[in-house]
């Protein structure tokens, strides 16, 4: 392909991009002598020509090359000192990908010559002259057009109303009978008809995908017939992934064409995503992109800059304290954002995006720039609030305007639900956290609550297994959480007792249930709605199976699941009291004469100091007042009062109803012993109602 004489160009923005003429390559690195293009025909395999950038401005390499336009094929070459003690690791023989790419082509094939070093000897300060360009995935230059005419736009779905749905792109349609073939596993799959709507019968008004950055396939994994099917090992942030793809040079128009079709039903799209760390391992991992750009600047480094701080368990941390590496993030987070109609991010390991050099700073570098942020600031923002870093754990500790995984809610649910937690322990986690949320103005939505995510068991198997069953991961069962805080009802996995059947079905309603009543913000993992199994495998993150694949054969007691859950989530949407903005505190507000809430005994009481100690009382009700306001204006509200009252204890429970002013009587929305009793039965002021053994009810006042 003959290529006119480069030019100048443009420092900004960095990436390769086409203007309509040509197109401007823009390369940061501060610690490289010369940067070449390097061009590929149109199957990627065969390098057509290596192109120096003429230019180096404010630490950038750049240039423009007329004539050169989307579809072409590229990568970069960089030259510089080969120092691994003074943490240099460049390579002009490895292929590079950009940083910036909007899209890629091909996968690694892992051979000696992806890494810069002579990898046969183990020794990283060898240096390796192979080509590792027939190995790499290439880049690709996007045309970034898409006509979004028509489609909705962000849904700014307000944090009180949103329901999180946890789900993989890949797994979530591969199965699924209603969905064309070729489309199942891909983009598009996930944005068809029938799987639009399925989540929008669901109720759920926000799906969180699983990484879709363009990612890299452990070695060992593939040695062992296995894949990093989760996707946390990202080495683009800027291209969507084009394995999940149904037209793979199309992967970046299909992928908005989902995002378009999800809007179009009022569903709000967040996407994990792992900044934290890339694919390129420690000092012996291969160099595939920032390691041979500037590994000095693009890692955390010890002093001895030969090694890798390695905060994530991963080999690598992306070092968040380079105001360029912080430039990259937020450059990719505003893309996904702008051009991408992204709604809101999850970000993975979240405390290292915040580590400065002295810890986890809640004013860091990261933290401001994104705090300031015109764009930013309008998107939703949830942080995974821990990492194996020194004073990793920062639950509660992220600034104003970030939402949280709230992990004690999860355990201290399970624990409630297998006998194991008191109601004093409880009962702060139904309030959305405020020890650990209720500070800068922060609201209650901040709290994101779960009772099972990606990373462990589904729901089903915490319901049907003591021990995790990894033996599919090919490690022994060695990996994987060995406390799972589960409980299997009494046998092993699956059985064909109907008693040990009964109780799984309600401690299942009983979690659900839970997760959806409690103030927060509730996500629910992808499956769980129907009682997906992966047969006890706690980290599935390298089964791309049917472990992980959704099964869409639902038989009577899936269905019944499925129907049971639509309840509780058209229930949290109709009664606001369930989803209050502001933490409920139990104190009189003086100016309403209400409590907006009210911890009730089994006799019907309000609860006292004895109550509280007792950590042999199992059963309790909590009364959200809905005259309370909503927010902190001093006026009332006029929503309905609730009752929520649970009982782990081992058997039935005489329960009082309480006295509420609000109303005359209690009706009857959900008891999860009996999920398809009949609704809106009444009861009086001070009559009993018989709780069964674990279980959990919702009641309404009714109005005088």
């Amino acid at each position: 392909m003959p290529v006119k004489s480069i030019e100048e160009g443009l420092p900004n923005p960095l990436g390769a991009h086409w203007d309509g003429k040509g197109t401007n390559f823009a390369l940061f690195s501060a610690n490289a002598t010369k940067v070449e293009v390097c061009l590929f025909d149109e199957t990627g395999e065969r390098e057509l020509s290596r192109i120096e950038l003429p230019e180096y401005t404010d630490e950038v390499f750049h240039g423009y090359l007329p004539d050169v336009g989307p579809g072409t094929f590229y990568g970069y070459r960089v030259h510089g000192p080969y120092d691994p003690n003074n943490g240099h690791r460049f390579n002009p023989n490895k292929l590079l990908l950009d940083p910036y790419a909007r899209a890629h082509a091909g996968s690694l094939k892992w051979d000696p010559a992806v890494f810069g070093y002579k990898m046969e000897t183990g020794d990283d300060l060898t240096f390796d002259e192979r080509d590792s360009a027939p190995f790499m995935p290439k880049c690709v230059i996007v045309d970034p057009d898409f006509d979004w005419t028509g489609e909705a736009g962000r849904q700014m779905v307000p944090w009180d109303q949103t329901i999180v749905y946890e789900v993989h792109v890949k797994g979530f349609t591969k199965q699924h009978q209603g969905v064309p073939e070729k489309l199942r596993g891909t983009y598009a799959g996930f944005g068809s008809q029938p799987m639009v709507d399925y989540l929008t019968a669901l109720g759920v008004t926000s799906v969180e995908l699983l990484p879709i950055h363009t990612f890299i396939n452990d070695s060992n994994l593939l040695e062992k017939k296995l894949t990093n099917y989760w996707g946390y090992n990202t080495i683009g942030f800027f291209a969507p992934d084009p394995r999940y793809a149904s037209d793979v040079p199309n992967s970046l128009r299909e992928f908005k064409e989902m995002v378009a079709r999800l809007h179009a039903a009022n569903l709000e799209v967040i996407l994990d995503v792992v900044y934290n760390h890339t694919a390129e391992g420690n000092e012996l991992g291969p160099t595939l992109s920032f390691k041979g750009i500037d590994n000095a600047s693009y890692y955390r480094l010890p002093a001895d800059q030969r090694r890798y701080i390695n905060d994530t368990g991963t080999g690598n941390t992306v070092n968040l304290s380079h105001p360029r590496v912080i430039q990259m993030v937020t450059d990719s987070l505003r893309y996904w954002s702008e051009h991408m109609h992204i709604d809101g991010f999850r970000f993975d390991l979240g405390t290292i995006l915040a580590r400065e050099v002295h810890g986890f700073d809640e004013q860091s570098g990261f933290l401001k720039a994104v705090d300031q942020d015109p764009v930013l600031t309008q998107v939703k923002l949830i942080a995974e609030p821990w990492d194996c870093g020194p004073g990793g754990y920062q639950v509660g500790g992220f600034p104003p305007g970030w939402a949280e995984w709230n992990d004690k809610f999860r355990d201290v649910v399970r624990d409630f639900w297998r006998t194991e937690a008191t109601v004093a322990e409880l009962t702060p986690r139904l309030c959305a956290s405020s020890d650990l949320f209720s500070h800068g103005g922060r609201r209650a939505w901040a709290s994101v609550n779960f009772v099972t995510a990606h990373d462990g068991f589904t729901l089903n198997d915490w319901a049907s297994y003591n021990d995790k069953h990894n033996e599919a991961n090919g490690e022994d069962n060695r990996d994987g959480s060995s406390s799972n805080r589960s409980w299997n009802c009494g046998a092993e996995g699956p059985t064909d007792d109907k008693a040990i059947i009964a109780l799984r079905n309600r401690q299942k309603r009983n979690m659900l249930a839970t997760l959806m009543f409690s103030q927060g913000t509730p996500m629910l993992l992808g499956g769980d709605e129907f009682g997906r199994t992966q047969k006890g495998n706690n980290n599935a993150y390298c089964q791309d199976s049917d472990i992980s694949w959704f099964d869409w054969n639902l038989g009577e007691d899936a269905n019944d699941l499925l129907a049971f859950t639509k309840r509780l989530i058209e229930l949290r949407r109709s009664y606001p009291a369930l989803r209050r903005s502001r933490f409920l505190t139990g104190q009189r507000d003086e100016a309403l004469d209400l409590k907006d809430v009210t911890w009730i005994n089994a006799n019907g009481n309000e609860m006292q100091d004895a109550n509280w100690k007792d950590a042999s009382m199992k059963c309790f009700g909590m009364m959200v007042d809905g005259r309370t306001q909503k927010t902190g204006i001093k006026r009332r509200s006029d929503d309905k009062t609730v009752l929520i009252v649970m009982n782990s204890y081992e058997g039935l429970v005489d329960f009082t109803f309480p006295k509420c002013e609000a109303g005359e009587g209690w009706s009857l929305l959900i008891d999860t012993n009996m999920p398809d009793a009949a609704l809106e039965t009444e009861f009086s002021f001070g009559s009993q109602y018989q709780v069964t053994e674990r279980s959990l009810l919702l009641f309404a006042i009714k109005p005088k």
